[in-house]
């Protein structure tokens, strides 16, 4: 006489979150990743956004726009670390500094996801003027995130206002993952 018990067994159970576990421990780094991708990407579409932005609002209104990094305040900081989000704004007056009645063609927020952007030495400010272009040499931006210094990039800006991607120095690449 068989009895037929439902359920599982205590070593099938075991076997189950053994399975479990291993399939936790790949996907949870392959998601990381994805998600650290995606914020990186959305990070150099906003960028680029505010770019194109800015040109166009140089161009139809023939004033000047500052691009800067943010304070968090709509006032540019003249750092290089742009990670706090950047402001560009149309500097009527000509002194690199936005005033109250200077309009703001666009801010961007905080990065999120670990995700990081440094801006070349002494381009803390980027100014886009009417003609399409932007004064002064090549800004390159460094965009870096949790994967590491093997998927850093760079950003640069030249002086005709066109953004390109490029590979950054590996000293370029540890200062952003890093520093």
């Amino acid at each position: 006489m068989h009895h037929h018990m439902d359920g599982f067994t205590l070593i099938e159970a075991m076997i189950v979150l053994l399975v479990s576990a291993i399939l936790l421990l790949v996907a949870v780094p392959a998601w990381s990743y994805a998600i650290s991708s995606a914020y990186n990407a959305a990070t150099r579409s906003a960028l680029a956004m505010t770019v194109v932005d800015a040109v166009r609002h140089s161009a139809l209104t023939g004033t000047e726009v500052v691009l800067c990094a943010d304070t968090g305040t709509a006032q540019c900081s003249g750092d290089v670390d742009w990670r706090n989000g950047w402001i560009a704004f149309a500097d009527r007056n000509g002194d690199r500094v936005r005033d109250p009645h200077e309009t703001v063609v666009r801010q961007a927020p905080p990065l999120e996801g670990g995700v990081r952007l440094w801006t070349t030495v002494g381009r803390t400010r980027l100014v886009f003027q009417p003609n399409g272009g932007n004064a002064g040499s090549n800004a390159t931006f460094t965009l870096c995130d949790k994967r590491g210094v093997a998927k850093a990039s760079t950003l640069v800006l030249a002086n005709n206002g066109r953004l390109r991607q490029g590979i950054p120095t590996p000293a370029a690449a540890q200062a952003c993952v890093y520093g």
